[in-house]
């Protein structure tokens, strides 16, 4: 990973398609994702579990308690997204998608969205992670 002296910005390198962290082990995750996966048909993301992989958040540098309380996705630029502009870089991979992308950027709605976003990613994690973020064992998997 790389971190820039002067703005703080993570970056990690050496990874040319996106790649989207999620928690399988939720319904509602796990619904959206199907759904975003169907679209992908050119294999423009990479779809990581990490309910089912938590071992790859290591070669990212990112602990389970952080990816469980925000959506993540680490760009083609290695650039981390999370919240409402993971979603937008989601999105923006995605043909039929793409328009929302441009018009959320174009109207600057993006940090308003994700400011929804994060009292959403509270309450999920709050039931969720109640006592801790369940990862299942190899062997239950």
């Amino acid at each position: 990973m790389i971190v820039s002296k002067v703005t703080g910005e993570q970056r990690v390198q050496g990874y040319p398609r996106p790649t989207v962290f999620f928690d399988g082990g939720c319904p509602l995750c796990s619904r959206e994702i199907a759904h975003y996966r169907r679209l992908d048909r050119d294999h423009r993301l990479r779809w990581v579990d990490i309910t089912r992989e938590p071992g790859v958040l290591a070669q990212f540098g990112l602990e389970m308690e952080v990816a469980m309380s925000r959506f993540h996705v680490l760009d083609a630029d290695g650039r981390w997204q999370t919240g409402a502009w993971a979603f937008a870089e989601v999105w923006y991979q995605l043909p039929r998608y793409r328009w929302l992308t441009r018009l959320l950027r174009r109207t600057r709605l993006l940090p308003l969205i994700d400011r929804i976003y994060s009292l959403f990613a509270r309450w999920r994690k709050r039931g969720r992670c109640a006592e801790n973020c369940w990862v299942p064992r190899e062997d239950e998997r």
